[in-house]
């Protein structure tokens, strides 16, 4: 099933398939879907201090969201092949704007962690059904890339001023910002390309080996799980070691926008160094940047650490999907990689904050540089298989 020209833009004009401006597009409708991770501390701090949730609770709430999430790119998994995915992403954004604006007049902990998930059910669908057009593009990790640099530059600057703007507008700032930033992903849905399934990709059963696959979806999982169990506490750590809210809001914020940098290293380079160089070197500096938390009472090492595990959070997680998309041009694999992804986002908080009832901060660090160890021998040998193949096909 394909898409019609019913949903043509007003002048007929649509981007190119493959150019920057069809992957900023792109980038753009799959962040609507999951933008609440990349504020995802100020999401938390304002949930405490607006509406006085305990860690706890502000953390369950986050994470309903992103189990939904979850739950939401596993049916994509299922549909990206044969849905209509124009159809689907105006659907999907016009129903995640009115679940925001509902949101923002509830107050009651249990309503909201039920509203929030059915807002991460739709939402993930929406994300999983992008990555599977991501997949059918000619480089998915510059895609990914770009996404990435959206993802990081917007989340960025919600993280800056969201924090400030929760006294005096109450939660309600957090929940109209994703509706507005929902608002203006579907007005650039109609200058999309169709971006169609090819016929052996939909029509034939393509052979995907396990091994590798279930490695790099693991690598993914690991990976997520480990930076966003800190990451959804970071405005908290800050404050924790004496930090004033602005300046851990202001540095994480301006830590993001810095990030923006793996990025686009991303999708200046592509995969013309292979994979494996890029991602262990990337991996080496989010264990050396997490670690570096402990030391965050100085304010110079939480910021030299917020921007170091940034920028290798874009770098890495870029390449890791589109590792996983290319096991499958019909967008399969990359739906799944989405789903473990956003398993891994919502255990994150999750974890940490049942961790923080009893434990430090300093184990939640150790943890989560404990499991980015572990992401990156999951990593390994699906990268050096995949840039064998590259050499071999280029050979």
């Amino acid at each position: 099933m394909t898409n019609t020209t019913e949903f043509a833009s007003p002048a007929g004009f649509r981007a190119a398939p493959d150019s920057l401006l069809a992957s900023f597009m792109l980038a753009f409708l799959a962040t609507a879907g999951l933008f609440y991770v990349n504020i995802m501390a100020a999401i938390v701090t304002g949930l405490i201090d607006a509406l006085h949730f305990s860690e706890r609770q502000a953390g369950f709430i986050a994470s309903a969201n992103v189990y939904g999430a979850a739950a939401g790119a596993l049916c994509a998994v299922a549909l990206v092949r044969h849905v209509p995915w124009r159809p689907f992403a105006i659907a999907a954004l016009c129903t995640m704007i009115c679940i925001d604006v509902a949101s923002s007049f509830l107050t009651e902990l249990n309503v909201l962690i039920g509203v929030r998930f059915v807002h991460g059910l739709v939402g993930g669908g929406l994300v999983g059904i992008s990555y599977g057009v991501f997949s059918r593009t000619k480089s998915p990790d510059r895609v990914f890339g770009m996404l990435l640099a959206v993802q990081f530059g917007l989340g960025g600057l919600g993280t800056m001023l969201l924090p400030r703007l929760v006294p005096i507008y109450g939660a309600s700032a957090l929940f109209f910002a994703l509706a507005a930033f929902s608002v203006i992903a579907l007005a650039m849905v109609p200058f999309l390309a169709e971006y169609r399934v090819e016929r052996g990709a939909k029509g034939e059963a393509q052979k995907i080996e396990a091994a590798p696959l279930v490695l790099s979806l693991a690598a993914v999982f690991l990976f997520q799980l480990g930076n966003m169990g800190l990451a959804a506490y970071m405005i908290e750590l800050g404050r924790h070691f004496g930090l004033s809210t602005d300046f851990s809001s202001a540095a994480v914020g301006g830590a993001s926008w810095i990030s923006i940098a793996g990025a686009l290293l991303v999708v200046a380079i592509g995969t013309r160094m292979g994979r494996w160089i890029p991602l262990l070197v990337g991996s080496v500096l989010a264990v050396v940047g997490t670690i570096a938390f402990l030391r965050s009472a100085d304010p110079i090492v939480y910021i030299a650490a917020n921007c170091i595990t940034g920028v290798a959070w874009a770098f890495i997680i870029a390449y890791l999907l589109g590792m996983a998309a290319e096991f499958d041009r019909g967008g399969r694999t990359a739906a799944a990689a989405g789903f473990v992804s956003k398993m891994g986002l919502a255990s994150g908080p999750f974890l940490a904050g049942a961790l923080l009832e009893t434990q430090p901060y300093s184990v939640l660090v150790y943890g989560s540089a404990v499991v980015l160890v572990l992401s990156a021998l999951a990593m390994f040998w699906p990268a050096v298989l995949s840039d064998r193949r590259r050499r071999a096909g280029t050979a």
